[in-house]
């Protein structure tokens, strides 16, 4: 009974929901949603992945471009306005890593809890809810295929009879035209006929039986369908509010336009462009690089032993605050004076002289080539090799001084001169001049 049955559900003579066997169309919407739910969790996945790259971008570009603004010539409020796109990029990187962040914690794990609660796979294969999907239908359908059968076999039973019929009319209809009919014959013929369409008329009651029969059912079989179609409505009802409600949840934490920490962004973006004044800006490189700037103009001095001792322009330092120091660095009250140095501490004094101009300064005084470094093709002199340790911190002036903390360990290479002033080298390798009161032999 069963094979028959399996053998009417191949047997589909049109489209509708109604013919036995269509129903899989419904089944296989259980498949295809839990389908669905592996393709919206990629989708959502490669989001994610999109956000975190975008996020990455924008923090490289914005730590870039920062230290190129900082190393540039750009300068005052406009260099802040400039910076403050690093800044925007900086800070929505940020954001774009929460969207990244809230995507795969909050939305892909949403929908794959709600995946593995919805479906239930089964040791065989498949879905549990595949299965009861397609037992419900068969169980509603299986009636009414079993009579609609019947209902084919009484027809073809009819529409055989009907064609006996009419062959066996057919013959007798031919003998009686023949001139040498046989009257036995003829007989024959039409109790065939009559015995025809005894058959038919039978063959034709049962098939209206049958057909009477199978409307009876059909209702009953109707109702049932329309109660397990209903059944798995809900089930894919279920699936699209959820699909509808995470997608809601994914838009959310995508539209960053209505995140305040977003618009906060490009207000502070905003205000801090508009708050550019080109004024200050000029203004305040008037003060540090123009005619603003404190100079220490020539003034008539009176002869005394110190003559030589006088203030070298490389040796003038300029602060923000506008206060000039001539080459001197204090990190403390109690840290020395540190000594004067000329345009030519670094050589003797029968090499000094006593004049200088704006085109001894443009060039190294240190070096013969004027190449930057400061002690390139001196005579060769006799070397002194001590080291010794800085009492105190101090920062170099200028190109040809070293830099140091106190209690860093160097080496003196020349000795001091009439000006205060040692030549030495540092761990690194680099050598400069330093006040030979900041540091201490370690030599007994």
């Amino acid at each position: 009974m069963s094979g028959s049955y399996d053998d009417s559900m191949i047997d589909v003579s049109s489209d509708s929901f109604w013919e036995v066997g269509n129903y899989k169309r419904t089944v296989k919407r259980v498949d295809d949603g839990n389908r669905l739910c592996n393709d919206l969790m990629s989708c959502i996945h490669e989001r994610a992945r999109i956000e975190k790259s975008y996020a990455q971008q924008l923090s490289e570009w914005g730590k870039r471009w920062r230290q190129l603004i900082e190393k540039g010539p750009q300068y005052g409020m406009l260099e802040r306005a400039w910076s403050s796109l690093c800044t925007e990029a900086e800070k929505v990187s940020e954001l774009h890593m929460e969207v990244k962040a809230a995507l795969m914690g909050e939305d892909f794990e949403k929908l794959k809890n709600w995946q593995r609660d919805a479906y239930h796979k089964q040791m065989i294969g498949g879905f549990k809810e595949t299965k009861e999907a397609d037992d419900g239908f068969r169980k509603a359908q299986k009636p009414w295929a079993k009579k609609l059968k019947e209902v084919e076999t009484m027809k073809k039973m009819y529409h055989s009879a009907c064609k006996e019929e009419k062959l066996a009319a057919s013959r007798e209809n031919n003998s009686k035209l023949e001139s040498n009919n046989n009257p036995e014959v003829l007989k024959k013929l039409q109790e065939k006929v009559e015995k025809c369409q005894q058959e038919a008329q039978k063959t034709k009651e049962r098939y209206e039986k049958s057909l009477e029969e199978l409307d009876k059912l059909t209702p009953q079989y109707m109702e049932n369908m329309e109660q397990v179609f209903e059944q798995w409505q809900q089930f894919e009802d279920k699936r699209i509010r959820f699909f509808k409600e995470l997608l809601l949840e994914v838009k959310q934490h995508l539209d960053l336009s209505t995140n305040h920490k977003f618009q906060t962004i490009y207000h502070t973006l905003e205000d801090t462009i508009v708050a550019t004044d080109g004024e200050e800006d000029l203004k305040w490189f008037r003060s540090n690089h123009g005619p603003g700037m404190p100079m220490n103009w020539p003034q008539f001095e009176d002869w005394s032993i110190d003559l030589n001792r006088t203030l070298s322009r490389r040796g003038t330092k300029k602060t923000s605050e506008g206060v000039t120091l001539t080459g001197i660095s204090q990190t403390g009250a109690d840290q020395p004076v540190q000594p004067l140095k000329t345009n030519n501490s670094s050589v003797s004094s029968a090499e000094r002289t006593p004049d200088w101009s704006d085109e001894d300064t443009a060039a190294n005084p240190f070096s013969a080539n004027g190449d930057g470094n400061p002690f390139e093709d001196e005579p060769a002199s006799p070397v002194v090799s001590v080291p010794v340790r800085a009492l105190y911190d101090y920062e170099g002036q200028e190109q040809d001084e070293l830099t140091f903390k106190a209690g860093d360990e160097l080496t003196k290479i020349g000795e001091e001169d009439d000006q205060g002033w040692c030549k030495g080298r540092l761990k690194d390798g680099k050598i400069g001049l330093y006040p030979a009161n900041y540091a201490e032999d370690l030599q007994e």
